[in-house]
């Protein structure tokens, strides 16, 4: 099987509530996931997006955090319209969605 054309992680760390820092969980990171996996299946890009669950990517302040590789490109989807944004435009159509992205590849916080 060839590689991936593109990884797509979504953080589902999960943290205690009251923590600072919050968590992209509590944030509708795994809705995001859930629609993020539906669409490459109903689009027939199995085999060459993966969709993938992640630990912490230390964007907590920005969550639900989410990175697209090779691309480096970091997003923060706020809603079901933005991942659907994000995955027609940059996932299927290959051009990152400058207006949804993060401007920076978040550092440890």
């Amino acid at each position: 099987m060839p590689p991936f054309e593109r990884h797509l992680f979504i953080c589902n760390n999960e943290r205690k509530e009251g923590d600072p820092r919050g968590s992209c969980v509590a944030r509708g990171a795994n809705e995001m996931l859930d629609i993020a996996k539906d669409w490459v299946h109903q689009n027939g890009l199995k085999g060459k997006v993966r969709v993938n669950k992640a630990g912490c990517l230390d964007a907590c302040k920005h969550g639900p955090a989410m990175v697209v590789y090779p691309d480096n490109v970091w997003y923060s989807p706020q809603s079901k319209e933005e991942i659907e944004t994000i995955l027609l435009e940059h996932i299927k159509d290959g051009k990152a969605v400058e207006h949804l992205a993060l401007p920076f590849a978040p550092q440890k916080i």
